[in-house]
């Protein structure tokens, strides 16, 4: 599993004398074990840490990024990472806090068991690269130590170390059960499996600390309590928190769909600005989470919003280092090119195919055919809200097809880039997009 050049010359930032500090400084440690045992089992070698992650998707998403920048950190630090991809527990699914999850096709979880172990290989260095070239990363699927596991011995073995009413007062389970849907039997079982993974993942590969979300912190403490019981041991959790905005809203929802890291389902246009229209009041904290920058790096940027947030500097540098990690270094320039293309500030016929089609899949955008009337298509694009107002706007000179001004309100659609797309922009920050066929 190749890692990319970009990871393969980051470090963590000296400032910090201990991982534990500059988690906290970045606002990634919301609950953990006994802090001063857990920064003690850091500081006296490298340690064996996992993160699991459930398809129940085929693609990670903003969520899960934070995750993997946790887990890049402590690789970074000298430790060494288990990403675990849950094949099985991904065919049972977590509780939700209201419906039953919908459970997929075995097919369906390993396709995307592999779709994720791909995603995954490009934040972890799976091949010895850095400076401590003994804590390569390592891929687990806990299907591996599941599917040969019967019933009986499960029972036996695992369950009978849980207790039913330890497992009702866990928040995701006691949230259900007072919900009119109730709760499974299947999905309550979930935190075993969970808590089976730590113990496994111990037992294979001497793995002590596991990490996750806030709202996992019941399932990530039935690990911990299994490893106690089942080995008479000791082990470690950290959490992160839930990122929100400053209006308190869930971070990472763009008009109420999930970003995603897989470029089919969010380009990485549509990725790039995503970050880049992140408010003043968050974006500071999106850098300390989502970005390898300094602490002085950040702090500079701050004081740049501070000063002149008009410029959107902290943005611009965000959306940057954000979707050059998450897709490269090139899509990222290509998305900043495009955005200044569609804005008349560069030119659009140099853009390639893929990253005009991302673009004005974002916009508003509608079918069109040469010689349709620019004016109509003012309209049925929402630019104006009349043929007349679209006239108007014409001969106000207000109107641009492909960034060349429309003179003529009788004009035509005449031309189109690579054949199939053309811009319409009224004034200078409203576009539309048209789809020529």
């Amino acid at each position: 599993m190749a890692t990319p050049e970009l990871l393969r010359n980051q470090s963590n930032d000296s400032t910090f004398e201990h991982i534990i500090d500059e988690l906290k400084w970045r606002g990634l440690v919301a609950l953990s074990t006994d802090e001063d045992e857990l920064r003690k089992a850091l500081s006296a070698g490298p340690i064996t840490y996992y993160i699991g992650f459930d398809p129940t998707a085929p693609s990670l998403h903003l969520g899960n990024l934070v995750q993997l920048l946790v887990m890049r950190r402590l690789q970074l630090a000298g430790h060494k990472p288990l990403a675990l991809i849950g094949g099985s527990t991904g065919l049972v699914g977590d509780p939700r806090p209201t419906a039953e999850r919908t459970l997929n096709t075995k097919e369906t979880v390993a396709e995307w068991v592999e779709k994720l172990g791909k995603q995954v290989s490009r934040f972890l260095d799976f091949e010895g690269n850095l400076p401590t070239s003994d804590n390569a990363a390592r891929l687990v699927n806990n299907l591996d130590w599941t599917a040969p596991l019967s019933a009986i011995d499960f029972l036996r073995d695992i369950g009978k170390y849980f207790r039913v009413g330890s497992m009702l007062a866990k928040d995701a389970v006691s949230a259900r059960l007072n919900s009119e849907h109730g709760i499974s039997y299947t999905e309550f079982s979930y935190q075993i499996l969970q808590g089976y993974d730590f113990l496994e993942l111990f037992r294979r590969f001497d793995c002590t600390l596991q990490m996750g979300g806030s709202d996992q912190w019941g399932n990530l403490t039935s690990g911990t309590d299994l490893i106690r019981k089942a080995e008479g041991k000791s082990a470690h959790i950290l959490a992160t928190p839930l990122i929100t905005n400053s209006d308190g809203k869930k971070f990472g929802k763009s008009e109420g769909n999930a970003v995603w890291l897989d470029d089919e389902l969010t380009s990485p246009y549509a990725f790039y600005q995503f970050w880049l229209n992140v408010e003043d009041a968050d974006v500071i904290d999106r850098l300390k989470v989502f970005t390898f920058l300094t602490k002085d790096e950040i702090e500079g940027l701050a004081q740049q919003t501070a000063d002149a947030p008009y410029l959107r500097a902290a943005q611009k540098r965000l959306a940057l280092e954000v979707t050059t990690l998450v897709h490269s270094r090139e899509a990222a320039e290509a998305a900043i090119a495009a955005s200044a293309a569609l804005f008349g500030q560069g030119e659009l016929d140099t853009l390639d195919k893929n990253t005009l089609q991302s673009a004005l899949s974002e916009l508003p955008n509608t079918n069109a055919t040469l010689g349709d009337s620019i004016t109509q298509l003012l309209v049925d694009t929402g630019l104006v809200a009349s043929i007349s107002a679209g006239r108007r706007a014409i001969a106000e000179g207000g109107v641009y097809l492909n960034n060349t001004k429309v003179e003529d309100e009788n004009a035509v659609l005449a031309t189109a880039l690579h054949g199939k797309f053309a811009v319409l922009r009224r004034g200078k920050k409203t576009l539309a997009g048209l789809f020529v066929g």
